[in-house]
């Protein structure tokens, strides 16, 4: 899984690190003084590290919540976003990840601790309601048996039912969910694209059906499970596509149950996007035509004009209208 395992001096003999590091005795284990002299060197290549990627693992400085960024989120309560890592083990083509970072490597950072701080700190200043999320710079749940965030975090958020945590993925891990009673204020948000536009663009995802089935199981188990239809990359004819998507999910799941849906279009900073094309100067799917608003990129739709709307009235046809949100 690792061509290597980074360690950051200052956390190399904490008992988390050194069971990471025992599960992986035949690769390489190498001592660093920061992260950063491995994950923010010059010169890399983020498309060729991400065949043979490397695992760092540090501590993390600084601010650990984060205010979420604007448009991201399914209600009007305070909401954040906390980082335990950087990168994903998937290699969806249109992540903006892979033009944020110059490296592919994966860096986890071990001080779960300071994060439950922090957490705990932000908590407390929002005395009602407030939505956490965990996934925006990485697949929350895809190194989970290596990880052990949900092991951590998933009894610190049971004791503070005021506050929800959306863990965002498109990973089948679900074992530590069906370990333990579910807990009211988790979501496991799932992302999905249709068959053909996930077999071009999200390499090493696990395939709809089984992503459904994760979800089917959490359901059964208790717990609360939502759908994210992002990023929508509308093309000819697109609703169809999304139709059939949308029977293929929906007949899995119980619709009632459900947490929330939402769907977003493709949208991108316009410096990310400059990098990946970089990396990836074949990719047809950059050489689309973008609009640019307020610093960010959007792909400039296939088809005609109104095959977005199309998509989401297809959605709201398939669930409760008090469920549904536009993310972005």
């Amino acid at each position: 899984m690792f061509s290597a395992i980074y360690i950051e001096e200052e956390v190399a003999q904490w008992e988390r690190v050194q069971k990471i590091l025992a599960s992986y005795p035949s690769i390489p284990h190498i001592h660093c003084s920061r992260y950063g002299e491995v994950f923010n060197r010059k010169g890399q290549n983020f498309r060729m590290q991400k065949s043979a990627p490397a695992l760092i693992l540090a501590r993390k400085h600084g601010k650990f919540v984060l205010p979420s960024p604007e448009g991201y989120g399914f209600d009007e309560n305070p909401s954040y976003y906390f980082s335990h890592m950087l990168n994903c083990i998937y290699d969806c083509r249109y992540c903006f990840l892979q033009g944020m970072y110059r490296s592919a490597n994966y860096v986890l950072f071990v001080n779960y601790e300071d994060f439950a701080e922090s957490l705990a700190d932000m908590i407390v200043k929002n005395p009602g309601p407030s939505v956490y999320y965990s996934g925006y710079d990485c697949d929350s749940l895809a190194l989970e048996p290596v990880s052990g965030f949900c092991d951590y975090f998933l009894p610190f958020f049971a004791c503070r039912p005021e506050a929800t945590i959306e863990i965002r993925t498109k990973s089948t891990q679900i074992r530590s969910f069906l370990d333990r009673e579910a807990i009211e204020n988790c979501v496991i948000a799932m992302s999905f694209s249709p068959e053909l536009q996930s077999q071009k663009w999200e390499n090493r995802v696990p395939s709809i059906t089984k992503r459904i089935d994760a979800l089917a199981k959490l359901q059964k188990a208790g717990w609360k499970v939502a759908l994210r239809f992002e990023p929508v990359i509308v093309e000819e004819d697109s609703h169809l596509a999304y139709k059939e998507l949308f029977q293929h999910v929906f007949s899995g799941l119980d619709v009632d149950m459900l947490h929330s849906v939402s769907s977003g279009v493709f949208r991108m900073p316009v410096d990310f996007h400059k990098n990946i094309v970089k990396q990836y100067p074949d990719e047809e799917l950059f050489s689309r035509k973008m609009e640019l608003e307020d610093g960010m990129l959007s792909l400039k739709p296939i088809g005609k004009k109104d095959e977005f709307e199309k998509i989401e009235t297809s959605l709201k046809s398939f669930i409760p209208e008090e469920k549904f949100y536009h993310c972005g």
